[in-house]
Parts: C-alpha cells; structure tokens; sequence
C-alpha cells in the first residue's frame, strides 16, 4: 500500500501506552493504509506521507463520538464520568509498507501484559519487575503486592467476548471493493513514488568440513547406487 498508519487512542494524555507499570490505561490501536478509495472518481487518494490528520482536532473528536455511541447504547452510566473530563489522546505513528507493519504486529498482538523477562524476582508477597516511565528509557523496578500484581495483570485480560483484532474498511474481507482492484488502484497511483523493495543479500553456502579431520570437503561427484535388474 502508500503506506500504513497506526492510531492510539488512550483513555487520556497522561497514560502510557506501553504500560510498562501493568497500570490501568484503556486504549485501543487501529491499523489504517495511508489514503483513501473515492467512489466518485474510483481513484485511491494516498495520504501525505508526514501528515495523517490533526490529532488535536481527533482527539476532541473521538471522545465526543464515544460519548454519543455510549448515550446510543444506553451504557454511559456505566462509564465514569471523569473519564470524560480529562483530555483524551489521539497518536499516530507512520509504520510505512506493509512488510514492516507486519514486523511491527506480530510480536505485539499476541504478547502479554508483561514478559516474564521482566520479572526480576518474587520475595514473599511481593512481586518485582523492570519498567519504563512515559517519555524515559531509564530502567526502573517497581515493587507491588502479589494480589495487587495480579489485578493490574487481569486488566490486561480481554473480557469474554472480545476479540484483539477486527477488520474495518477495505481491510475487511466484505469490503464492497475487491482487494485486487484496491492493489491495483494504488500501484497505479503510487508505483513512481514508492522505493523498490531492495533485494536480499545472498546467503553463503555453509561450507562442508570433513567429519574426522575437519578439512574443507571439495564436491566432486555423485555416485547413484546401482540399480538391479529385474
């Protein structure tokens, strides 16, 4: 594609979105190809390649039409409502083609909350692990309660029912547009603009060492067992 975006709506500006404190932070991550199908000229319109959309104007945006579809559904009450007092956050990051988007998914969709890599011990009731506060790379261990280690886990658990990845748009297998007339369209408008894919190095033969003396083998023939007349 011209090129994929990933949008973070966190549930507000101050929360991480890696969460490396296991702390409560609802977020969700959409997926998005950089541009547009328009049905009125049947043309794919990429999108800038350092520009999305505003996420300021987004941000406001999204958590009012959270807010209606919460009303629509009769859930609000259900929902704190300092939750919509606080700003909420829009983010997006350029993943670029789509073999890196791929890279970039397939260890985070199915990780955990915490790796066990990151606990560093358990003493007692309590339980001691690595992390990253927002906007450092300074490594820091935080201590918690065994029970109070085990609630922030099971935040992370989805609830019955959900599911961690959905397809929307022209993503969607049910997309009015077939993928291919989609693929098509973009190479048509994006072929000149988009880099090649560079090609792989070539990966050396492993070389073959005697067994015993451990010299280097130097191929020279085949020799087929013999066949047997019938």
């Amino acid at each position: 594609m011209s090129g994929i975006w990933e949008e973070t709506f966190p549930a507000s500006s101050e929360s991480s979105t890696h969460g490396d404190g296991i702390s409560y932070h609802p977020h969700i991550h959409y997926v998005v190809p950089g541009g547009s199908y328009s049905t009125g000229d049947e043309t794919w319109h990429p999108s800038r390649i350092d520009f999305y959309l505003p996420v300021k104007a987004l941000s406001k945006i999204y958590k009012a039409k959270f807010r209606d579809e919460m009303i629509r559904l009769g859930l609000l009450g259900s929902i704190s409502g300092e939750a919509f007092e606080i700003e909420w956050n829009v983010g997006f990051q350029a993943v670029g083609e789509s073999e890196a988007s791929l890279k970039y998914l397939a260890p985070y969709v199915f990780r955990v909350a915490i790796s066990d890599s990151r606990i560093l011990k358990v003493e007692g009731r309590t339980v001691y692990f690595s992390y990253r506060k927002s906007g450092s790379n300074r490594l820091r261990t935080m201590a918690l309660d065994v029970m109070e280690f085990i609630r922030r886990f099971l935040q992370h658990v989805l609830p019955r029912g959900f599911m961690k990845v959905r397809y929307y748009g022209c993503m969607n297998p049910n997309t009015a547009v077939s993928h291919d007339r989609l693929t098509a369209l973009i190479e048509l408008e994006c072929a000149f603009e988009l880099d090649p894919m560079p090609e792989p190095d070539p990966v050396p033969a492993p070389r073959m060492l005697c067994p015993h003396c451990g010299g280097l083998l130097v191929y020279r023939v085949t020799l087929r067992p013999a066949s047997r007349s019938p």
